[in-house]
């Protein structure tokens, strides 16, 4: 990588980078106005607190998710609900989420991480322990 930018490389050149685009900014903008328009029931959004909620309750955390965390979930839920055909989001897509957008939110208490405690299993636990809607 250094050679590369020592022989001029520039990161911001995407075209020199090999890089090419795959949808335009009209693309991209009409992408994004169809996931913000994904709906989300009230059981749903019940659902993604109660999640939230667990992940600061669990003994093994230091620091649960949060808020902003759980509007991080939204977004990602909505746009794989989206990308999946989906006009609302389900539980399903919910939990597919949880972990690519949660894992790096939570810190582990010390005494979890020398027991070799994963946030992916807490993560994993808060899912099972948590009800889902029906």
């Amino acid at each position: 990588m250094l050679r590369r930018h020592a022989a001029g490389f520039n990161p911001r050149d995407l075209s020199g980078a090999g890089v090419t685009p795959v949808l335009g900014a009209a693309e991209l903008a009409a992408a994004q106005a169809a996931v913000a328009s994904v709906g989300s029931s009230a059981d749903v959004l019940a659902y993604l607190v109660d999640l939230a909620r667990a992940t600061r309750n669990s003994p093994s955390v230091r620091l649960g998710v949060s808020p902003r965390g759980t509007t991080a979930l939204l977004a990602a839920t909505k746009a794989w609900a989206w990308l999946s055909g989906y006009d609302s989001i389900t539980p399903d897509h919910v939990q597919a989420m949880v972990l690519p957008v949660w894992r790096h939110r939570i810190v582990l208490q010390p005494e979890a991480e020398l027991e070799g405690v994963s946030v992916d299993a807490i993560l994993q636990a808060v899912l099972q322990q948590v009800q889902v809607p029906i």
